[in-house]
């Protein structure tokens, strides 16, 4: 239900308390105190049968008793209690309640009892098990919270209550206000992607901190952080970092794509920033909500002491930033303005006795350097300087917290004057920090937060005309092993597999004997050089630990004997194990090759995972490997080689040439589209996976499917995040001219200001409901950047000339059961036939997506729109709580 109804608990204009008591140290009590003191200007109603008056008010027995309907439910009563109060609610018309009693969950069948009695009311639910909510800009504290929290621009949502009243605690020290803080607990209705929904479109919230346990619904959450990402800071603390990773996997890439480097990869690709502790929560937050993102964060550095750059340097270097390269017309101007001895290169040490005068000159040299990204300003206090002098000095050259439209981060260390030196900085708009490896983490902030703004932008398609790819040929090996009852595709198998998507394999011949070995070998070797002998195995996928590959054969003779020596050793060690036969393939030598892995794993929350890294035996311990969350596309690809140190090593050093980085990244390409297409793909590994200067060639495959996989097509449901849609793209000729449907990109946004300043005022109050003539940045941003989960949008798109010439929408629950949907025409080109194009194209997504109902809100002198919805068979009726508006609703059949 995502948002619906939420509104109620969120901006409440009355409460009730059910379970309110005068018992001193009963929650009730303590929840009942806190509203009241908290200053809640709405109507407060109390129930509860026991009670005739409850803090000097009435207390009616029951919830019918209430004499108005209440916006928000605060029930604080025994678990048995909390269905049937539920139900009372709903039938009185109240739509949120949040639930703080315990106990649910280990009651059979309460907690399904209450969501069925709140179901036919879309009454939602925040909890159970919940300290309960806080909204300090209307100063409501329905909760039991310790202390009552300030009102600000920062939303903080908790699924641990201990957690959340620990951080209002610390916020008060630190004059930090929220405007909203909800401690989720058990999410039985109301989870943190539905707060994070609301709270994407809260103008009182300029950032969003989360404290995360676990991710249910993974595919809605990635939706809504998405959404909530592209608008706004939001900053996460995921605990659970060590651990263990899965005991047995099919796979090397199984075993390392452990739990916790899934859900970094997944709040990357979210936008989300990942922080350690609960300090870095609201540093981060500071940090973020003050500057803007960043293509590239490289700092320069300017100190009057060289240690607290080296300080400064180490946190930064320890967090993989990037110090800034000074040019030479930078060095030369600093040369100008500072003694002999200043440190000629950055960091800019320009010695302890540095005047404000020299502060200024070097920071204003700094920020100019068209190298330099963020800069970082450095104090130490000495007898022949003022720390107050340089701030101010420091501070005049400041605008919004940024010299030269470049983030300024400053630490002044020391105490006494070091922090009136601080508070100058600070009241010049001036990100301030007590040590250098705080403002270094600070920047860190920054830097994370842009790389992960930047991967959210991205938007990989489904790529199903892409002519490298032959999915058939693949389905027909996944088939075959399907029919046999194997899940484990035979490495010649898995090797064709991969060879279909574009992933060049050397030839590799299957032997059932060890004569078929001979023969092969002696195939292979007429054309030269050396074979390799593998064991074939259906239960042996790690064929190097029981000893069942042989290298350097140079003979058809000696690979017949290497092929018994192999058969010896695995009836000795694995006497239980599968024998398939023999695999036997041409030696590939590479002298300058690197070998690395590539793979896929299914992770039980988030999906299919893909894992990139050094490859080779010992991939295990060597663990040199990062992950991402498919699709990818080349430039996501290259992100994940850049995360690894062996990406370093692929980019050539001494004379080892740099390998080929296109075939690289072709291959991570291949293996995420072949996710994209097959449901059934559980697993794969790719090892080695030679690369060099001459491309990529993979010497050994393993692929693990689900047989019962192979009846679901793709893109691949099981994805957290949903590919661009392009097979959603067609023409349509109108009137002579061509238009191109396609869904809509986030570089469309660039599209929107002419197309509104050619629809009319008129047209734009038909379509919003209401007069409308700007739309912020924010908000056309809001339009153009969508996950294809819940919501759609196709672009009609002038073909010759590529205007934007119309729009149209389609919002669904994350059940998929109701779409709202909304067409808008250009004004000139309207009455060519697009509108209907725009809206039959969204029907017949609608019905191919599962939706079963979309409907609209017409005004009801849209007579345009009204006659369109009737061609299409909508039901239209007027809209119940407004004459002026019209509902047309269309039931749909699958397609």
């Amino acid at each position: 239900m995502s948002v619906r109804n939420l509104e109620h608990a969120f901006h409440p204009k009355s409460v009730a308390l059910i379970g309110a008591s005068d018992k001193v140290g009963s929650v009730g009590s303590i929840v009942m105190r806190n509203i009241v003191s908290g200053g809640f200007e709405g109507e407060i109603w109390t129930v509860n049968p026991k009670h005739q008056m409850v803090d000097g008010r009435t207390c009616y027995h029951k919830v019918e008793d209430i004499p108005g309907v209440p916006d928000l439910a605060i029930i604080v009563t025994p678990p048995r209690s909390v269905p049937g109060l539920i139900r009372d609610l709903g039938e009185k018309g109240t739509r949120a309640a949040v639930v703080i009693t315990a106990g649910l969950n280990g009651v059979n069948g309460l907690r399904q009892e209450m969501l069925d009695a709140a179901k036919p009311f879309l009454l939602r639910i925040i909890g159970p098990n919940t300290v309960g909510l806080l909204l300090p800009p209307i100063k409501l504290n329905a909760s039991f919270a310790h202390m009552s929290a300030q009102p600000g621009k920062i939303a903080l949502l908790s699924q641990s209550g201990a957690i959340a009243t620990s951080l209002v605690d610390w916020a008060a020290d630190n004059q930090i206000g929220f405007s909203q803080i909800v401690s989720l607990g058990d999410m039985a209705d109301v989870d943190v992607a539905d707060c994070l929904d609301l709270l994407a479109g809260d103008a009182g919230t300029k950032a969003i901190v989360m404290y995360l346990e676990s991710i249910p619904h993974p595919r809605k959450f990635m939706s809504a952080a998405r959404a909530a990402a592209r608008l706004k800071p939001v900053i996460a603390i995921k605990p659970g970092r060590h651990s263990q990773a899965a005991k047995a996997a099919a796979t090397h890439t199984g075993a390392l794509s452990g739990a916790d480097r899934v859900v970094d990869a997944a709040l990357r690709r979210a936008g989300v920033l990942r922080v350690g502790g609960l300090a870095e929560l609201f540093d981060a937050t500071e940090t973020l909500s003050r500057f803007a993102v960043l293509e590239r964060v490289r700092v320069g550095i300017v100190t009057n002491g060289g240690g607290a750059g080296v300080l400064a340097v180490d946190q930064l270097m320890d967090n993989k930033g990037e110090l800034a390269e000074l040019s030479a017309i930078t060095l030369e101007r600093l040369d100008q303005c500072l003694p002999q001895n200043w440190s000629h290169a950055n960091p800019v040490d320009i010695v302890g006795d540095a005047p404000p005068e020299r502060f200024k000159a070097a920071v204003e040299a700094v920020a100019a350097d068209s190298g330099t990204d963020a800069i970082l300003v450095l104090n130490c206090p000495t007898g022949l300087a003022s720390p107050i002098a340089a701030a101010t000095a420091v501070a005049s050259l400041a605008s919004s917290g940024m010299i030269a439209g470049k983030p300024v981060f400053a630490c002044w260390l020391g105490e006494r004057v070091a922090r009136e030196g601080r508070r100058v900085l600070v009241d010049a708009g001036i990100a301030s920090y007590e040590t250098p490896a705080a403002a270094a983490n600070a920047i860190s902030y920054l830097s994370d937060w842009s790389h992960a703004q930047q991967a959210l932008m991205r938007v990989p398609d489904s790529r199903h005309d892409d002519k490298r790819f032959d999915r058939e040929a693949v389905y027909r090996l996944f088939h075959r092993a399907a029919a046999e009852g194997r899940r484990m595709l035979s490495e010649p198998e898995a090797k064709a597999a991969i060879a279909a998507y574009g992933i060049a394999v050397p030839r590799t011949l299957a032997a059932r004997t060890v004569d078929e070995v001979e023969h092969a070998a002696g195939e292979l070797l007429s054309a030269g050089g050396k074979v390799v002998v593998k064991l074939l195995s259906k239960s042996l996928t790690h064929k190097s630990d029981v000893g069942g590959v042989v290298l350097d054969i140079a003979t058809p003779t000696a690979a017949r004997e290497a092929a018994v020596a192999v058969g010896a050793r695995v009836k000795a060690l694995r006497p239980d194990a599968d024998g398939d036969g023999f695999a036997v393939q041409p030696m590939v030598m590479r002298k300058n090759a690197q070998e690395l892995i590539l793979g896929m794993s299914h992770d039980p929350v988030f999906g299919p995972v893909i894992l990139f890294g050094a490859g080779g035996t010992g991939v295990e311990l060597v663990d040199d490997t990062a992950v991402s969350l498919p699709p990818l596309d080349d430039v996501l690809a290259g992100d994940l080689i850049d995360k690894t140190r062996i990406g370093r090593l692929l980019a050539g050093f001494r004379d080892r040439p740099a390998a080929d980085r296109a075939s690289i990244v072709d291959a991570i390409g291949a293996v995420s589209q072949m996710i994209v297409d097959f449901p059934c793909l559980i697993s794969m590994d790719i090892n080695p996976l030679l690369a060099d200067a001459d491309g990529v060639v993979a010497l050994d495959a393993r692929i693990e499917i689900d047989p019962g996989g192979l009846k679901r097509s793709g893109p691949n449901p099981g994805l957290a995040i949903r590919p661009y849609p392009s097979n959603w793209a067609r023409d349509v000729t109108l009137e002579g001219t061509t238009y191109h449907l396609r869904p809509i990109r986030p570089d469309d946004v660039a599209l929107y200001p002419p197309f509104l300043s050619k629809v009319s005022a008129h047209d734009l109050r038909l379509r919003f409901l209401a007069p409308r003539r700007t739309f912020s940045d924010d908000s056309l941003c809001r339009l153009t950047q969508l996950d294809y989960d819940r919501d759609m949008a196709f672009v009609a798109l002038n073909k010759p000339s590529g205007e934007l010439a119309g729009i149209a929408r389609l919002n669904s629950d994350p059940d998929h059961e109701i779409a709202e949907y909304a067409v808008l025409v250009r004004t000139d080109l309207q009455g060519q036939g697009l509108g209907w194009e725009l809206l039959r194209q969204l029907i017949n997504f609608a019905r191919a997506d599962g939706v079963k109902q979309i409907e609209g809100l017409i005004l009801s002198e849209n007579k345009k729109m009204l006659t369109l919805c009737r061609e299409f068979g909508f039901s239209i009726a007027h809209y119940p709580s407004d004459p002026g508006l019209m509902l047309a609703t269309l039931n749909l059949k699958p397609g």
